[in-house]
Parts: structure tokens; sequence; C-alpha cells
């Protein structure tokens, strides 16, 4: 019987140590790596061929800097990212906040912190995916009632009601209700923005 991985973890370190003690540690904590490169080049093509949970990142790379690949695979293929490094310099701690990582390991590593951090990592990432979908729908919402309240001059409570009345008789979220009235509306006018 095999057993169900805790995560999948892409491993982008030059350095076979540093692969090495991460390899032992995710199979340790359950987990397991679904891919590794040495060059920031090869990180992105990896990360969306394997399709991991998490993808850990050293911050010096050969051929880069492992802050920008990260911040380019978590833009690009939609996949957390943490940092693996001996630096704790706050310059770099900032930069990688403002590249969306999500947590960060130091070396040596000490096992025993992998499982928390990446736990961690995903989640927070989940989590942020998640509100920026809807923070999206609600723009979405908000643009249909405009264009219901400009249509059949309803104020802005009754073109809510009638997207949430909408909504309710087909079974369907009401972002799609929305996306739907901005299409017909679009399709009217033969305008495509």
């Amino acid at each position: 019987m095999t057993r169900e991985a805790r995560w999948k973890v892409v491993i982008v370190d030059d350095h076979e140590r540093s692969r090495a003690a991460l390899r032992a540690a995710i199979w340790a904590a359950g987990g397991e790596v679904s891919g590794e490169a040495m060059r920031a080049g090869d990180a992105l093509d990896l990360v969306k061929r394997a399709r991991p949970d998490v993808a850990v990142f050293a911050v010096g790379l050969p051929d880069g800097d492992g802050i920008d690949t990260a911040a380019a695979v978590i833009a690009e293929a939609g996949c957390p990212a943490v940092l693996f490094t001996s630096h704790t310099d706050p310059t770099l701690t900032e930069r990688a906040r403002e590249a969306g990582v999500m947590a960060y390991l130091l070396k040596p590593l000490r096992p025993a912190e992998l499982a928390p951090a990446l736990d961690l990592a995903v989640a927070r990432f989940r989590e942020a995916q998640s509100l920026k979908r809807t923070l999206e729908d609600r723009k979405v919402i908000e643009r249909a009632k405009g264009r219901l309240m400009a249509r059949h001059a309803l104020t802005e409570e009754q073109a809510f009601q009638r997207l949430r009345r909408a909504a309710m008789d087909s079974r369907r979220p009401m972002v799609e209700i929305a996306k739907a009235v901005l299409v017909s509306d679009t399709v009217a006018s033969g305008s495509t923005t």
C-alpha cells in the first residue's frame, strides 16, 4: 500500500548536500519530492510540469537570484514558495516578502522546522488565492450591478436583488450570473470591452 503524500515538493538548489537534507526531511515528514533543479532557468518549467504543492528555493543559484525565480514561479505557475538560505539580513527578508514568498527556512536545515514551514506556506497561499478570487468576484458583481442600474434605472439594492434572485433561481453562483449580464451587455452593444 502506498501512502498519500502530505505535499509534493520541488527543490531548487544547486548544493547537493542541501537538496539531500531537504529530500530526507520531506520524506520523513510524509511528503514527496516531485522534482529538483539546480538552476534558476530550469525552475519554472519544472514547477509547471511537476505541479507541486510547494517549491523550496535557495537564494543563491548559479544562474540567477532565487527570490526573483520564486516570484516568477508564484506569478506564472501559481505555486507557493519557501526560501532556504543561510542569510538572515532584513533586506533579503523584505525582498522575499515583496516577492510573495510564504515561509523561510534557515540552513543548516533543522528537520523539525520543515513540516510546519511547508504546512504554513501551503495554507497561507491557498488563503491568499481564495481572497484574491473573492475580490475579483466582487468586482465582477459590482460591474454587473452598475450595468443593471444603468440599463433598467434600478437602485443598487434592486440590481443586487435581481442578481441574487437569478442566481437562486438558476442554482448558480452570483458571480456566474454577473458574468452573464456583462457578456450579454457586451454582445447587445457590439462592444468588446
